[in-house]
């Protein structure tokens, strides 16, 4: 989010250099700089014991592609307990262990999305509402059910590549 006024006062901002920032917005009434703000999300491979991964189907993100679990983090919680409850409400599936890879900007929708490998004991899905299908597949044949250059695809490949699968 760019802001234009300010959400305190409703003052239009102008802009004012801050130290090493640059020129940023800025409201005069307030004494504020408001920053350029974006939504915190995370996305997660879910893989089982038998190096299979969890990849879903949610026809408002893709009709064509497989997508990873992610989520928006709520306020007041932290990536690791946002990225459990995403797949425990998209998949329903308990987080035996959670290991942080890396962040992803995801600059056209203005999101940082927190990349994480979550393995969980192989079950059957209780799928949330929002999600349309889910299935298992070989780790080898995830990249080509996914979009290309996609942070979902960059997500299952940087695993591969630190071999984070195990």
């Amino acid at each position: 989010m760019r802001f234009t006024y300010c959400p305190h006062c409703g003052e239009k901002l102008a802009k004012k250099e801050i130290g090493d920032e640059g020129r940023i917005p800025y409201c005069n009434h307030c004494r504020v700089p408001l920053w350029d703000l974006f939504t915190t999300c995370v996305i997660c491979a879910v893989v089982n014991e038998e190096n299979e991964i969890a990849l879903l189907r949610q026809d408002y993100v893709s009709t064509t592609n497989y997508v990873c679990v992610a989520g928006v983090m709520k306020p007041g919680e932290a990536a690791e307990e946002a990225a459990a409850r995403e797949i425990q409400e998209e998949l329903g599936l308990t987080v035996n262990s959670l290991e942080y890879v890396r962040s992803y900007p995801f600059e056209k929708k203005e999101m940082l999305m927190l990349g994480f490998k979550a393995t969980v004991k192989k079950a059957d899905f209780r799928l949330s509402q929002e999600v349309d299908k889910a299935e298992w597949f070989p780790l080898p044949e995830a990249p080509g059910k996914l979009r290309e250059g996609g942070i979902a695809w960059q997500l299952v490949r940087e695993i591969e590549s630190r071999n984070i699968i195990r």
